[in-house]
């Protein structure tokens, strides 16, 4: 199973805790990992299912390509990370 860690950044606006999920697509890990975790769900992908514009995410050190399909491969030794984009000056 892939391991998916969400950065300090996510967990100070929802509760995240690490976690192991199957799947062979970054949707398909995120997916399982917000099975029961509907508020992290909302908070990362937005009504349309894709990745929140604020949200970035990194699979083993590689930022995604598809940030609609989530369509990005995941091995089951893979890493996800799930950052919170940050702007300004």
């Amino acid at each position: 199973m892939a391991k998916i860690v969400f950065t300090a950044n996510v967990q100070r606006h929802v509760a995240c805790p690490e976690a192991d999920a199957a799947g062979r697509t970054v949707r398909e890990v995120l997916e399982n990992a917000f099975a029961d975790n509907p508020e992290a769900r909302g908070y990362v992908l937005d009504d349309q299912s894709a990745l929140r514009k604020h949200m970035a995410v990194f699979v083993d050190g590689k930022r995604i390509r598809d940030r609609v399909g989530l369509s990005d491969a995941v091995t089951e030794t893979s890493t996800i990370h799930v950052f919170q984009a940050l702007s300004g000056g």
